[in-house]
């Protein structure tokens, strides 16, 4: 019964966190974006206190319960580990604690975190890494599935389904996230919790409390056979049942150990210091077992195709984004050292970009954090999806009438490359499109009405959407481009 109780709701949490990042149409954050604000370093880097503090009593009654129903990575490599178990009889054995190795990562990643190398606190943050994996390998996978729905839905004249590009959104960033699900299935298949236990630092950083939680599971030494089924089975590999002892740091309350135990040595109660305990006159009621532990999870789980062609007849030249000396953060972001400091790179508002704007840098020191590129759409004055997803306060909710007053660069025109300025012909795309009414075309000879005319751009007015650049006709680089602004003004 216990072992059930975590595996639905554990469950109702990996889907529910996966469904966030799959889906693009932006229905599902509605329902479920609080999922994404009860984890654990988001929440803390958002400063979230009530999510800190919930998580923190939680910790402190239930033990490490929200490692095995709340972390979408703790609760993928329980399914791994799961399948790799399967065909052996005992998969598991006690193994004293790795503090050397579970101390430094989570030095490394504080050290990380003040130092501003954003980079390798993304590589070690748990819900950053399911994020990457969800989004640059399975979200490809579910939208070509969809758009094979959407061809067959075309042909019976339905409109149930409708078409999305699909496109590498970051090479790089697609290799680490294969490495990271390669690492997580080896280390998962073979020893369980391994990942979680010595390399995660957000489980050590629960351990600290874990240790001192008011319920835990406990060995009734009297009932105890010694017959190490609960070590046997323990993914976690914390009990050490030749001398009776559970480490508590290291315990993420699965249940498993109670499921697999025949004698009933095993039970989840107030912990009451290190006295053993007596064989109650009465058997112990399961169901109270059952009914706490059901309590104590309930209550948490209530915390491309790319189509570049012309009408079918002309193949069109894709268009590429600059190297831009100043990278675009989204509005709401406030500057590129507050993007640096809170963003974890958990690839969200990547994945419900409805624009294509934002993708995975692929910058040394920002690698994985999301920047802005406009060879695919511009970035809508009416969109604000970024800022209403992000759970870690790296962009700050923002309204429509906010974000039109947001300056987070502004526009540059090569006017060698421009095809109005060389009298090629009378384009102004970039002036029609403009939604802040910042681009004028002039003459380029100011004496001479009728010279070739050429962009103007009122940087005061100009607030870095990208329309201009996206609708250049220039290819490959457009003949106009938006540098980015170290910190966002309003204007």
């Amino acid at each position: 019964m216990l072992r059930k109780i975590r595996i639905v709701l554990a469950t109702i949490f990996l889907l529910g966190l996966t469904w966030l990042f799959l889906d693009f149409t932006g229905t599902a954050h509605a329902w479920l974006g609080w999922m994404a604000k009860t984890q654990a370093l988001e929440a803390i880097l958002a400063l979230n206190v009530l999510v800190i503090v919930l998580l923190a009593v939680l910790t402190l009654i239930f033990g490490r319960i929200y490692c095995s129903v709340i972390c979408p990575l703790g609760i993928l490599q329980d399914i791994f580990g799961w399948l790799g178990k399967k065909g052996k009889k005992l998969p598991y054995s006690y193994s004293p604690e790795m503090r050397w190795l579970r101390y430094g990562m989570l030095a490394v990643m504080v050290v990380a975190f003040l130092a501003g190398i954003g980079s390798l606190v993304q590589l070690l943050a748990p819900y950053s890494a399911f994020g990457r994996i969800v989004t640059l390998i399975f979200q490809p996978l579910w939208q070509l599935g969809n758009n094979v729905l959407a061809g067959i839905a075309e042909r019976a004249d339905s409109y149930a389904f409708y078409s999305v590009d699909v496109w590498l959104k970051s090479l790089p960033v697609l290799i680490i996230a294969v490495a990271t699900l390669v690492l997580l299935v080896v280390l998962a298949w073979r020893g369980g919790r391994t990942y979680c236990n010595t390399i995660c630092p957000v489980g050590t950083l629960l351990s600290f409390l874990s240790r001192f939680s008011w319920l835990r599971i406990q060995i009734d030494t009297d009932k105890c056979h010694n017959c190490s089924l609960c070590a046997r089975n323990c993914k976690a590999s914390c009990i050490d049942f030749k001398n009776h002892r559970i480490d508590y740091s290291r315990c993420v309350v699965c249940g498993d150990c109670i499921d697999k135990c025949k004698s009933n040595a095993l039970s989840y109660k107030p912990y009451r210091g290190k006295v053993k305990m007596v064989e109650a006159k009465a058997n112990v009621d399961p169901t109270k077992r059952s009914f706490l532990l059901a309590t104590a999870m309930a209550t948490t789980a209530a915390l491309a195709q790319d189509k570049l062609v012309d009408g079918g007849l002309a193949a069109i030249q894709a268009k590429q984004s600059p190297m831009r000396l100043t990278p675009l953060t989204p509005p709401g972001s406030l500057s590129a050292k507050n993007m640096a400091t809170r963003c974890t790179g958990c690839q969200l508002c990547v994945s419900e970009c409805p624009n294509g704007v934002l993708r995975p840098s692929n910058s040394l020191m920002s690698l994985m954090q999301p920047e802005m590129q406009y060879d695919r759409g511009w970035c809508r004055s009416e969109c604000t999806r970024c800022s209403e997803v992000c759970p870690a306060g790296a962009i700050k909710p923002i309204d429509a009438v906010d974000k039109s007053s947001i300056q987070i660069g502004h526009a540059i025109v090569v006017v060698s490359e421009c095809i109005s300025a060389k009298g090629e012909a009378e384009c102004g795309n970039c002036e029609r499109h403009c939604p802040a009414g910042a681009i004028t075309m002039v003459p380029s000879d100011p004496d001479d009405d009728l010279s070739p005319s050429v962009p103007a751009i009122n940087e005061a007015a100009c607030i870095g959407c990208g329309a201009c650049e996206y609708v250049c006709p220039v290819r490959p680089l457009s003949a106009i481009h938006v540098e980015g602004h170290e910190v966002h003004k309003k204007i």
